[in-house]
């Protein structure tokens, strides 16, 4: 179980960093890139239920929480996987 709970954390974490990187690439125009303002589209599944919560924050703060909110799954999924573990051994 420990090592499925590994790999279910390291597949998040690639699946973010790839979210991510199309967000900067889409939102910024790199490498030559137009810019797209759907370019947040692959943060939104990865970040709900969270990502509902980003209208509490102010305006200028709710593209950063929005862009953050995945962070909060990939700490929930360690979490618990470091509590399967503990009461495995």
């Amino acid at each position: 179980m420990g090592t499925i709970c590994k790999w279910v954390v390291r597949i998040f974490v690639v699946l973010y960093a790839l979210a991510l990187a199309l967000l900067l690439v889409g939102t910024f125009g790199l490498f030559g890139q137009d810019r797209d303002p759907l370019a947040a589209v692959f943060l939104i599944p990865l970040g709900l239920p969270w990502v509902y919560m980003v209208d509490l924050f102010p305006e200028a703060l709710r593209p950063w929480a929005a862009a953050l909110s995945p962070l909060l799954n990939i700490a929930i999924i360690a979490f618990l996987c470091r509590v399967v573990r503990q009461r495995q051994t």
